[in-house]
């Protein structure tokens, strides 16, 4: 049964740093394409960023470019989010998310069909 866990999550004051890591089981990851995604109180889910199967394509939202890197080890079956300079707007319940292609089309939540259960992030002083 494919599974996928986030943990990394946390409290962290602004500026700081945390890196998620999104391990999965019951499948083989480097045929996936994995999208980190973020829902706060009171609004929509949105995509964070994505990554190809092999890592050579990535996608990241503009509120996170140049902070976020996303990356993968397919030997470990784990994707990871590095973010730097963390700031309140970033607090939310942090997803990855997996999908059964190559290459991703688009870092949106609809082309992603299974699901981790989430970990806390929150950026506060």
């Amino acid at each position: 049964q494919l599974q996928l866990v986030e943990s990394g999550g946390g409290l962290v004051q602004p500026g700081g740093s945390l890196r998620l890591s999104c391990v999965a089981s019951g499948f083989t990851l480097n045929t996936y394409a994995i999208g980190w995604f973020r829902q706060a109180p009171g609004k929509e889910r949105e995509g964070v960023s994505c990554i190809s199967s092999s890592g050579g394509r990535t996608n990241y939202a503009d509120s996170v470019k140049d902070r976020f890197t996303i990356s993968r080890d397919n030997a470990k079956n784990t994707v990871y989010l590095q973010m730097n300079s963390l700031k309140p707007e970033d607090t939310a319940v942090y997803y990855c998310a997996a999908q059964s292609i190559l290459l991703f089309r688009r870092c949106v939540s609809s082309d992603f069909g299974s699901w981790g259960q989430g970990t806390q992030v929150t950026v506060s002083s």
